[in-house]
């Protein structure tokens, strides 16, 4: 029995619905063992699960092992809370993704700083005057750079996400428009400009708008045709909502993933795997890989909101209460 002290009480968010739980907790699941089986896949040569029926070696049993431990573990999380409301549920999820946004964003602050200042040495020939031999050969090196001072820079972004709760949309603009200004500055007034100025600044505006992408869907902010939309009462908006989530959000979501990650040479695999650099070379920044990392940090946080949303659409068809009206909070 719920009580008022219990995480999962229902109220004011309506009753439970078990299959949509399932359902979106499962979607979930296969999000995180493909993830999973993709690292796998690419830095161990594991076979795909595609590959189950095929002549692929008893390494794949280690493949399906994740995708069935992992829906195990959705299906037993619904199991045991069985009075969890759709409303508490999407709550939960948009709380992880908003830290998963959040730690992309600080990650880019840190991960760009970092680079540019990189780049800046390399491209006026001061590495060998502030490191030894040895480091300033290998800060020239995408395969040196990117493991030993990127990665740690972007686990130093999550873990600084842990202390704020600022999504970084304003301060991330804001230092792009100083970024732009300082080109400007710098080519006009001091006729000086270098690759990596404007490699900074793509790489900051990549993430800024990919990174906001599912941040926007909570908010109702993307562009909807609502010629007919707008006038549906919530019910019918709920179902509208419910079925746009499955078939139009998650399957594209689903396609990028699968297009991007779907083998070890896939569109984002490859460029990440082998830390691929721009044709600017070591004029610019190391950070090409990153950016085509970014469509996979896209889809997969809007495939984590889609799963909130189908919620919050279910209990509106539902009539549950706890809507939160974003039309009404913009006027």
């Amino acid at each position: 029995m719920s009580t008022t002290s219990d995480p999962g009480y229902l109220s004011p968010y309506g009753a439970p619905a078990p299959i949509v739980r399932l359902f979106g907790w499962g979607m979930l699941g296969v999000t995180a063992a493909f993830l999973i089986s993709n690292v796998l896949v690419v830095a161990y040569d594991f076979p795909n699960l595609l590959q189950v029926f095929g002549d692929a070696g008893p390494r794949v049993w280690v493949i399906v092992a994740i995708y069935a431990a992992c829906l195990a573990m959705a299906a037993s999380f619904v199991m045991r809370t069985p009075d969890r409301a759709l409303r508490y549920d999407a709550r939960l999820i948009t709380r992880f993704n908003t830290y998963l946004i959040r730690g992309c964003y600080f990650a880019v602050l840190f991960v760009g700083i970092a680079d540019a200042a990189i780049a800046f040495l390399r491209v006026e020939g001061l590495l060998s005057l502030l490191f030894s031999e040895y480091l300033a050969r290998e800060l020239i090196r995408a395969q040196f750079i990117g493991p030993m001072i990127h990665m740690p820079l972007v686990v130093l972004g999550f873990v600084a996400a842990l202390f704020s709760r600022s999504l970084g949309f304003i301060w991330l603009a804001l230092l792009i428009v100083m970024a732009e200004l300082l080109i400007v500055i710098s080519r006009f007034v001091f006729s000086y400009e270098q690759a990596l100025m404007g490699d900074l600044v793509r790489y900051w505006y990549a993430a800024l708008f990919l990174f906001a992408s599912a941040y926007t869907l909570l908010e109702e902010g993307h562009v909807r045709v609502d010629v007919v939309y707008a006038g549906l009462a919530r019910r019918t908006k709920g179902r509208v909502n419910a079925v746009g989530s499955v078939l139009l959000g998650m399957f594209t979501m689903w396609a990028i993933i699968l297009i991007g990650l779907g083998s070890k040479q896939a569109l984002i695999n490859a460029p990440v795997s082998n830390f691929e650099i721009s044709q600017t070379g070591t004029a610019g920044m190391f950070i090409k890989y990153q950016m085509a990392a970014f469509l996979a940090i896209f889809a997969i946080t809007m495939l984590i909101q889609f799963v909130s949303y189908l919620f919050e659409a279910v209990a509106d068809a539902r009539e549950e209460p706890g809507h939160q009206d974003h039309e009404a909070a913009a006027h």
